[in-house]
């Protein structure tokens, strides 16, 4: 079998590049034939992917959920993906969380040599492939305008400074959201479709399965004109979803909707945050594709 192992130097403080050697020795107990790829800028990963996919029985990749957001443009739209072993190195590791797949290196490598293949369900929005989330509103900036320095330094406290600094006003925009048994016509702060159980690093889905065929939809909902104390119920409302979750008892103030898929019309200046990097802007079709990637998971996961 052969294995292209493909990472992003930055990633992780470097610690994949220290490693490598280490690494490739790890990949070779299981594939006989194992090349390495460090990814050059912002999309290469993507690029190289797709580039790829047809010549290799796998491709197991380093880096954090940006990471895995551009390995899977190049291996989604295959109708015979190659199959992907991950070995996370990011800030927040939502994807890695939900798979239980260990940050350490070791561990990680264990998880790729013994673990078991699943076909995994993603989302499509738009034309763009998304793994675990699409969010817009409250917060969601903060993952791509946080600097890699940053993060580097002070990891997932970076992303709460930058999304205080950035949205703590959370603006408030419309929403009709149209599914195939529901439909929500509101205004909102922070709306969030979700195909995991983690979200910018608390187990916001924990019910939630990457193999249901569903996406779960969370929307913190808010008056056009907010007054002081519906601004502080807002930021309860959104700080409620991610300590308690999506399926908490108390949902006043929350909109839960689930289903196959949704048409979403938002204003042109609503920015979506796909998988932790920015997105389109504007109205979405979302839907979710079953069984369209094939992972390496931990032998004993008994939930993916």
């Amino acid at each position: 079998m052969k294995c292209i192992f493909i990472y992003n130097p930055v990633s992780g403080k470097g610690k994949i590049a220290k490693k490598l050697d280490y690494i490739v020795a790890g990949l070779k107990e299981k594939y006989e034939e194992v090349d390495v790829y460090a990814t050059k800028c912002s999309g290469d990963l993507a690029v190289k992917a797709k580039e790829v996919a047809s010549q290799y029985d796998a491709i197991v990749f380093a880096g954090g959920d940006g990471s895995f957001n551009e390995v899977l443009q190049g291996v989604a739209p295959l109708e015979n993906p190659p199959e992907l072993g991950y070995i996370p190195s990011g800030t927040v590791n939502d994807i890695a969380h939900t798979l239980k797949i260990p940050k350490n290196i070791k561990k990680a490598l264990k998880v790729i040599q013994e673990g078991r293949r699943e076909w995994l369900d993603c989302m499509k929005a738009n034309n763009h492939y998304v793994m675990y989330v699409v969010a817009a509103g409250a917060f969601t900036s903060a993952t791509y305008t946080t600097s890699q320095i940053s993060k580097n330094q002070v990891g997932r406290i970076a992303y709460f400074v930058e999304g205080v600094k950035k949205n703590l006003h959370f603006s408030v925009f419309g929403i009709d959201c149209e599914g195939q048994e529901d439909r929500e016509n509101t205004h909102s702060v922070l709306v969030s479709f979700m195909n995991s159980r983690y979200v910018a690093g608390f187990r916001v889905n924990r019910l939630s399965s990457l193999q249901d065929g569903k996406i779960e939809v969370a929307i913190v909902q808010q008056k056009i004109k907010p007054n002081f104390f519906d601004k502080i119920k807002a930021l309860f409302s959104v700080a409620k979803l991610f300590l308690f979750g999506y399926k908490a008892k108390s949902r006043k103030g929350i909109v839960c909707l689930e289903g196959a898929s949704f048409d979403v019309d938002v204003g042109e200046d609503v920015v979506w945050n796909f998988d932790g990097e920015k997105g389109t802007s504007g109205k979405l079709h979302i839907e979710v594709l079953p069984a369209k990637i094939k992972m390496i998971v931990p032998k004993k996961l008994k939930k993916v």
